[in-house]
């Protein structure tokens, strides 16, 4: 049982704030993207973010406070099967959310905390969007409605003159056969929490995941700010890519150009430092279990 805490109190007046807030800020990405869906039309970048993450609206819109929050004049029903009732209200039953998700929270934070205690490499400049495409023909690309801005010729040689330094196997795994040989690294799940690095665009994007993975641990508003970062990474990935998205209002990144290379590193050193603060703020919100010392019991 972890130790307990007083927990911050919030009113009824300042929780209910807070959580119309959150739903308002969510509300800017989820209503052009449901009505999207309902449409049915297809979104490249965008779509991401809803596609490839298993977060879905309603629980991204969904507010939480995080753990050692008690809210007054709050219905534990209205939360769901996490929170407790308080002689004032609800709180989140912390030690039953780590009994039931106790390894995948454990995995998730020493994740976390190896990759924040290194130095970011800044020098894979996009290349792992091109090697999804890799000796693809257009039919056969992921998103095949839009052109690529080279030719295929020209843009598998981009890929063979850069090379390929990716350490992201969810990145990795996308690869196209022929392109996977070009990686200077053979990432799997198993070495991810050796390779991770922080300056990563995908290991940044991830930090949404972890962040609601870790829900409602951590609250929502931290969520929504790694949501928020992993939609700006999302477009930074997508306007160094090979495709050209220029029709949707993304003007491209030229990564096989010296300035393309420049303009791409500044931006992704500029995400790996808000991604440095995002990850340690995720680390403070779920402060690692207590070890026993030999020999002594933990009391129940």
């Amino acid at each position: 049982m972890t130790a307990a805490l007083a927990p911050a109190v919030l009113d009824a007046a300042e929780w209910q704030a807070r959580r119309r807030t959150h739903e308002e800020r969510m509300d800017v990405w989820l209503t052009p993207h449901l009505a999207r869906r309902r449409r049915g039309e297809r979104h490249p970048v965008a779509d991401f973010l809803f596609t490839y993450y298993s977060h879905r609206p309603a629980q991204l819109r969904r507010w939480h406070p995080g753990a050692g929050v008690e809210l007054h004049d709050a219905d534990p029903a209205e939360f769901g099967r996490d929170y407790r009732a308080t002689a004032a209200g609800v709180t989140l039953d912390t030690d039953a959310v780590r009994a039931r998700r106790g390894e995948s929270i454990t995995w998730i934070r020493s994740l976390l905390a190896a990759t924040s205690g290194r130095a970011p490499h800044l020098g894979c400049f996009g290349m792992h969007e091109w090697a999804m495409v890799y000796r693809q023909t257009q039919a056969e690309l992921r998103h095949n409605a839009w052109p690529l801005r080279l030719s295929p010729e020209r843009t598998a040689a981009v890929v063979e003159e850069r090379g390929v330094r990716c350490s992201h196997f969810d990145a990795f795994r996308f690869f196209t056969p022929p392109a996977r040989p070009l990686n200077l690294l053979t990432p799997t799940r198993e070495t991810q929490h050796a390779l991770e690095q922080p300056g990563c665009l995908h290991a940044n994007m991830d930090l949404y995941k972890w962040a609601y993975k870790l829900s409602p641990l951590v609250g929502s508003e931290l969520v929504a700010d790694a949501f928020e970062l992993a939609t700006e990474i999302r477009t930074l990935d997508m306007r160094a890519s090979p495709y050209d998205l220029a029709a949707l209002g993304y003007p491209p990144v030229r990564v096989e150009t010296p300035e393309g290379r420049a303009e791409y590193a500044a931006t992704q050193r500029a995400f790996a430092d808000r991604g440095a603060v995002l990850r340690a703020r995720l680390l403070a919100a779920v402060p690692a279990e207590p070890v026993d010392s030999p020999g002594e019991e933990r009391p129940s």
